[in-house]
């Protein structure tokens, strides 16, 4: 299989990474996506968007991971865009999607207390009146204070959310990375179905692992090249760092590490973008981000010493974010027993 980048993934990669390398405040960078109409590259053309496919998505959300910029696009984008069309009817997505066109934000509740990505979500739908009201607790929801909608995963299937509506609150919890993301509880909140079944749970979690591994694979990617440029400029000894052998070495296992999860992160991604059977890809991609990208992040920060956590050096960025999204998919623990099961099934 040929994973090459075809010309439209070249240019959102390029138009992305034009807008990423600015130095904007987060408010600011958003607006600049905005701007530059990113959100809505994977909005239908007929609602105001270009309508791209997952893969096009995939190659604009590495540009996000190589800059290690701390915004929105991937909920935005990765959890709430891809799913909506993947799941939802005509009527929602005309009322939903020209809001992410005009810059309005979308998030999605991946995990509830103690499960990340629940098979089978605790959270529930009742109906009540002439609609349906849910109640749960989920946490780790990224950017929840400021997003229009949230996808929410239920026993029922997957349902829609305001935030801002009565029975929601919100608390803020902490990040590594500094990234606004909040614990939410819901009281009989008012809700609305995007999909039933449990076929629409497991459809946005492979959007939302899909998209993290895409992300991560630009965090590695950037992270290395950061670190490459430090040891090809940074002398000890009269000689620069790189030339030395066991440093060599160092960034070398990383470099193998980084090309594993891109090949995994684009696998993966080729079949959601498909529409088949992405399971056995996302476990392995979902294990490497956890256990690998954290330890290749850290070897990085190794290999640059004293500077590397320094916050006024950008690799502190790419550790911290990574660190984020390897909590986010449930750990490297979590991730091994999932996969040797699948292995012991087979």
């Amino acid at each position: 299989m040929d994973f090459t980048g075809d010309d439209t993934q070249e240019a959102v990669a390029q138009v992305a990474g034009g807008v990423l390398a600015r130095d904007l405040e987060p408010d600011e960078m958003w607006a600049a996506c905005v701007e530059a109409e990113l959100p809505g590259l994977a909005v239908p053309s007929h609602l105001g968007g270009e309508g791209l496919t997952f893969a096009d998505i995939a190659a604009l959300l590495a540009e996000v991971g190589r800059h290690a910029a701390g915004m929105p696009l991937l909920a935005t984008l990765g959890f709430g865009v891809m799913p909506l069309v993947a799941l939802g009817d005509e009527e929602l997505l005309g009322r939903i999607l020209p809001e992410v066109v005009r810059g309005r934000r979308l998030t999605a509740a991946l995990a509830e207390p103690g499960a990340p990505f629940p098979a089978h979500p605790t959270t529930a739908v009742t109906p009540s009146g002439q609609g349906h009201v849910v109640t749960g607790r989920v946490v780790a929801v990224p950017f929840a204070d400021s997003a229009y909608r949230i996808l929410v995963p239920t026993a029922e299937g997957v349902v829609l959310v305001d935030p801002e509506a009565t029975g929601v609150t919100l608390t803020a919890t902490p990040s590594s990375a500094g990234a606004p993301e909040f614990a939410v509880a819901f009281d009989e909140a008012p809700a609305e179905f995007v999909s039933t079944g449990e076929d629409s749970v497991t459809r946005l979690y492979d959007c939302a692992l899909a998209a993290i591994g895409a992300v991560c694979d630009g965090l590695l990617s950037g992270a290395t090249a950061l670190a490459a440029e430090h040891l090809a400029t940074r002398h000890q000894f009269g000689k620069p760092l790189a030339t030395f052998q066991a440093v060599a070495q160092q960034i070398a296992d990383v470099y193998v590490v980084s090309r594993t999860l891109h090949v995994a992160a684009l696998s993966a991604g080729w079949r959601v973008s498909e529409e088949l059977d992405a399971a056995e890809d996302l476990d392995v991609l979902a294990f490497w981000i956890a256990a690998e990208v954290p330890a290749a992040m850290q070897q990085l920060h190794h290999l640059h010493g004293g500077l590397g956590v320094d916050v006024t050096y950008p690799l502190h960025r790419y550790y911290s974010t990574s660190k984020d999204l390897a909590r986010l998919v449930g750990g490297a623990a979590y991730r091994l027993d999932l996969v040797g099961a699948r292995c012991s099934s087979i």
